[in-house]
């Protein structure tokens, strides 16, 4: 069997689908790491990370943050069901800055009732959409 010359991707949230093409590999922050995608990869469903998706085109790039949920992996489809993602123009960069001011605020307090965990990945997801969005005042 030959392998496909492309993958289809789709990303889609609970609120709408960003991205339905075809494209030439994906990079996504699975939970056990980053890890790349190429037509004809073995099949595989892993939960997802905050981080970082791309996806190439030829020699085109296109960048993305992605917050929790799921990517199924097929020979030939890669499926992101994602509870958050934004493309890199999507982004309000004044907005994630602020997020992150308040999330590293909240760290560097010594509050009792402080949900740690929730403040840590409120400054990751701040510090995420900061590198996505720079990567798309880079190209353009």
């Amino acid at each position: 069997m030959a392998l496909p010359a492309q993958i289809n991707l789709e990303i889609v949230t609970p609120d709408r689908a960003l991205v339905s093409q075809p494209v030439d590999e994906v990079q996504i922050p699975g939970a056990e790491g980053y890890f790349g995608v190429l037509p004809g990869h073995t099949p595989l469903l892993v939960t997802l990370e905050v981080g970082q998706l791309w996806y190439r085109v030829g020699q085109e790039r296109s960048f993305l943050t992605v917050a929790f949920g799921f990517a199924e992996v097929l020979p030939d489809r890669v499926t992101i069901l994602a509870k958050v993602a934004e493309t890199a123009e999507g982004i309000d960069v004044e907005r994630a800055r602020s997020a992150r001011k308040r999330a590293e605020e909240r760290l560097t307090k010594r509050v009792s009732d402080l949900d740690f965990e929730r403040a840590r990945l409120s400054l990751l997801r701040s510090l995420i959409r900061l590198q996505v969005a720079s990567r798309a005042r880079i190209r353009g």
